[in-house]
Order: structure tokens, then sequence, then C-alpha cells
């Protein structure tokens, strides 16, 4: 099935990857202080994503880190858009991180794309 190997790949490169968490829960953005990031954000080594950096992830407190789902944004002040992949969230903390990315509205939007949990 397309989906499962499409979670399948990102799993892959998640587990072939080490996790690096630059922008720790509770640490203000880089160039917007005032934006606060809800859970650990970061990316993984050793991966390009459209923006030429790592590729963006998002890491929950479930211990299992697993890919539990996909963020796709698009940021009009940027003229780009980006998958962030979320890591050992909940399905509370996917929620937070879909309101943090959809805060600029107009300039920023976003969709969550949840995994099936029978596809896990």
């Amino acid at each position: 099935m397309f989906n499962e190997t499409f979670w399948q790949a990102l799993e892959t490169l998640i587990t072939s990857s080490t996790i690096m968490i630059d922008r720790p829960k509770g640490s203000p953005h880089p160039r917007y202080p005032e934006v606060i990031y809800p859970l650990d954000y970061g990316y993984l080594s050793n991966t390009t994503s459209g923006d030429n950096d790592g590729i963006d992830i998002w890491q929950g407190s479930m211990p299992e880190k697993q890919l539990t789902a996909i963020i796709v944004t698009v940021d009009l002040a940027k003229r780009d858009s980006e998958i962030k992949l979320l890591i050992g969230c909940t399905a509370h903390e996917q929620q937070i991180v879909l309101a943090f990315h959809n805060k600029r509205p107009g300039a920023q939007s976003a969709l969550l794309v949840e995994r099936s949990t029978t596809e896990q």
C-alpha cells in the first residue's frame, strides 16, 4: 500500500539519522523571541529538506520515538513549503504543533497529516 511505503520511508530516515534538538521546549525562536517552542524542535542530521537544511522534526513526550504524523507548512513570507516530522507526539501534542504553525494567518499555514494506527 502506498501510504505504508511513505511512512516506512520516513521511519527509515528517522532510524538512520541522529535527532538534533536545537530549540528545546520552552526556548524562544532565534529571530522572534516572543515565539516560544511548545515542544522540542530540531532536525534529522545528514538529511536535506527544501530549504537545504536538515529535515525538521518535533519531538513529543511519548517514550516510543515513532513517527506519529507530519505537518505540511506553507510560509508566504519565505515563499516556501516544507514537511515537519512529528516523532513521539500524542494527539494533544500534534494539535499544539498545528496551532503553533497556524499562529500567523495570512503569513503561514499548516496541515496535519496523522499516521493511521494500523500503519505504525
